[in-house]
């Protein structure tokens, strides 16, 4: 049994994970663990968007149980202290992890360069917990400031101070932004005496990207309020106060600095060999690893000092310097390639896991390793929920398509990581759940109705599909002795199957009636001609008397009639013409949507339904017609199962109009059909009852887990290892 032990649940260990997982699919002498202080994959790239409450922070945490349920993949949850390099072990407080081959993805953490003040009084972005912290801090400051009443003490609280242009700085300050409208408008508070200032050592914001985008990226946020300082190092920070180099200082109670991350504080309790180390060796750390520790409220004895760390040299088959059995991905390793670091972004995380997890995958099957080559294809950087530039596979793009383009890329990345369940969980937290009309189409998605208000609608439409199931029965559709009566809806000249094994029946049917009925007709035609002889003097005598009469009161009446009806029939005429005048020629809602002898209708026939007309008998096809009519009318009408029977009733509604036989005035069943897809049901019908039940039950299988094909957490039905 070869056990491979991947420590930590970033973008790295993730990738190296799944690949080993389907490499090894099949191989029950591999035995592949993650070990993580979390139960969840954190989605490190939007932790702006938590920290500026542009989504909940559900949003970025993907469980352990949703990436690998019913995988061979196994996850265990502890705080990993150390590394016995003999035994091959990972130990923690309470327990040992043995290993042949080790993974290290712990990623990074904040660099802050050994400045003073830095650490203590600033705030990170690089941990939920972080995100978090900053967001209920900005949420306070508002509050606090609405009720100050000294002007600088105010100004002080709504003055925001980010450390650092790049990608993460940007990012946030783009957050912050949308951020201040929202809060300024929920505690009266004027914009204008809000602050967003971005402060940058170097000439340009972005340094890494095109100067295009960039200048496109800064005109934005100068536009929207955010005050950018160039070339300002910053060469202290004290509390409330952050110092620049020109001498200048600037004033504030939230003072975040995402000006550069290192090895994590993981590595410096590992005498493995550092490509290259952070300055200085007095990090704070905690808990949560070494993060700004403004507005943090651990006790003395919960913090302690980080000694020497930094990124661990590895060469280029990802193995470390030191030992060939131990590998490092992701924020936390060191290679040089062709000259250049690589970078510490998501797709080096990516592409060094699956290098690394190849490369065991190799040394245990006893192939050729292969070396690392990276093949990044671009970079996106969002300024809020609604505009954004990007550069993906040599595509430059800003606003609303680049926007567009950083969901396609996320969406990308969790399918793969936890297939529809990860993407759909993504579009409600980004579109369909989204306050504050923070997306770049606005709140178009977001705004929900209450379902009850869908009740009657929804009682209505199955009462009408009830209605029409019920008169096809009335009209003969399940008696099958007087033919066919779907026949219209195929082409000319073809026969149903079974439509003359009956004709052959009712045939001979007739035949039999027919002689005995001839019989009894002659027997009874003697008795009527006697009869006929008696009716026919007493209706002589009675005929001439009568006739006489009527032909006087006729007469009169007649006339009378004759020149009412006469009245009242030229005005109906003239308010018809009338009303075809000014109504006939806009919509007549009674004419069939696609006429019944228009060649897309014939084409339909001939190539959909003709085909079902050789194999499917016409007793069959009614009862299949008049039983799917009653039960989406009894559907609809109790609420069970309200989003399957909507979505047949859109396919029988089509079915019908491109048969030639549905007209405009029934085109309302399709749109009543589509709003009971929100979920009408669960609101006074039975799916409120019977859902919840089946998604439990459909979530616990072990298919629909494996392929992710269910929405929320997956519900484990095993014991806990």
């Amino acid at each position: 049994m070869k056990r491979i032990v991947i420590l930590g649940g970033g973008y790295g260990g993730i990738a190296a994970a799944k690949k080993l997982a389907k490499i090894f699919k099949k191989n029950n002498d591999i035995e592949i663990t993650i070990v993580d202080k979390n139960t969840y994959h954190t989605l490190m790239t939007e932790l702006h968007e938590v920290a500026g409450s542009r989504v909940d922070p559900d949003s970025v945490m993907v469980s352990y149980e949703r990436i690998f349920a019913n995988t061979k993949v196994k996850v265990i949850t502890d705080f990993i202290t150390g590394i016995d390099f003999e035994k091959k072990a990972l130990v923690s407080e309470k327990a040992a992890y043995p290993y042949d081959y080790l993974i290290l993805g712990t990623g990074g953490a904040p660099e802050f360069f050994d400045i003073q003040g830095i650490q203590e009084n600033s705030f990170s972005l690089w941990s939920l917990e972080d995100a978090i912290r900053i967001r209920q801090h900005i949420e306070e400051r508002f509050r606090l400031a609405a009720k100050e009443p000294d002007p600088e003490q105010k100004k002080q609280m709504l003055t925001f101070v980010v450390a650092g242009a790049g990608f993460t700085g940007i990012e946030l300050a783009g957050e912050l932004m949308e951020r201040r409208d929202v809060l300024c408008a929920r505690y009266h508070i004027d914009p204008r005496d809000v602050r967003i200032i971005v402060v940058e050592a170097m000439d340009r914001v972005l340094p890494i990207i095109e100067e295009p985008l960039r200048k496109k990226a800064e005109k934005y946020m100068r536009k929207h309020g955010i005050e950018i300082m160039l070339k300002s190092p910053i060469v202290a920070a004290e509390e409330n106060l952050v110092i620049l180099q020109s001498g200048e200082s600037i004033k504030t109670e939230t003072f975040v600095w995402t000006c550069g991350i290192h090895g994590s504080e993981f590595t410096s309790r590992i005498p493995l060999e550092k490509g290259h180390t952070a300055r200085g060796e007095c990090s704070i750390a905690s808990e949560e690893g070494i993060h700004g520790m403004s507005g943090c409220r651990f006790e003395e004895d919960e913090t302690y000092i980080v000694g020497k760390r930094g990124r661990i040299l590895v060469n280029n088959l990802m193995q470390t310097a030191d030992y060939h059995d131990i590998y490092a991905v992701g924020d936390n390793l060191w290679f040089v390639e062709e000259g250049k670091v690589l970078p510490q972004i998501v797709e080096t995380a990516l592409q060094t896991g699956e290098c690394a997890a190849e490369n065991i995958a190799a040394d245990i099957q006893s192939k050729d390793k292969k070396g690392f080559k990276s093949n990044y294809h671009g970079f996106m950087v969002s300024i809020g929920g609604r505009y954004c530039v990007s550069n993906a596979g040599g595509i430059k793009l800003s606003g609303f398509f680049a926007m567009a383009m950083k969901h396609m890329v996320n969406l990308h990345y969790l399918f793969g990581l936890a297939g529809i369940n990860a993407c759909w969980a993504y579009l409600k937290h980004e579109f369909f759940h989204m306050e504050d009309k923070r997306t770049l189409i606005g709140g178009h998605l977001s705004y929900r109705m209450q379902g009850f208000w869908a009740v009657p609608l929804r009682m209505w439409l199955g009462l009408m599909w009830l209605v029409e199931g019920v008169n096809k029965i009335g009209e003969g559709w399940l008696n099958f002795s007087a033919g066919t009566k779907s026949g219209w809806m195929f082409s000319k000249g073809v026969t149903q199957a079974g439509v003359k094994a009956a004709a052959d029946a009712a045939t001979a049917a007739t035949g039999a009636a027919g002689d005995y009925a001839a019989d009894a007709a002659t027997a009874a035609t003697g008795a009527a001609d006697a009869a006929a002889e008696t009716v026919t003097a007493a209706t002589g005598a009675a005929a001439d008397y009568a006739s006489d009469a009527v032909s006087a009161a006729t007469g009169a009446v007649a006339d009378t009639a004759a020149e009412a009806v006469s009245a009242a029939t030229g005005a109906v005429s003239a308010a018809a013409d009338s009303a075809h005048e000014a109504f006939g020629l806009v919509w007549d809602t009674a004419k069939t949507i696609i006429p019944y002898d228009s060649g897309f209708v014939t084409w339909f026939r001939e190539i959909f339904m003709d085909s079902m007309a050789a194999y499917i008998p016409y007793q069959l096809f009614q009862v299949m017609v008049v039983g799917v009519e009653v039960l989406i009318g009894l559907a609809l009408i109790g609420g069970l199962f309200t989003f399957p029977a909507a979505g047949v009733s859109i396919i029988m509604c089509f079915v019908f109009i491109f048969s030639g036989m549905f007209s405009w005035s029934q085109l309302w069943f399709i749109f009543a059909a589509i709003v009971m897809l929100g979920g009408a049901g669960r609101s006074f019908g039975l799916d409120h009852y019977v859902l919840p039940f089946l998604g439990r039950k459909w979530r616990s299988m072990s298919l629909v887990q494996r392929y992710h094909l269910y929405g929320g957490e997956p519900v484990n039905t095993k014991k806990k290892r």
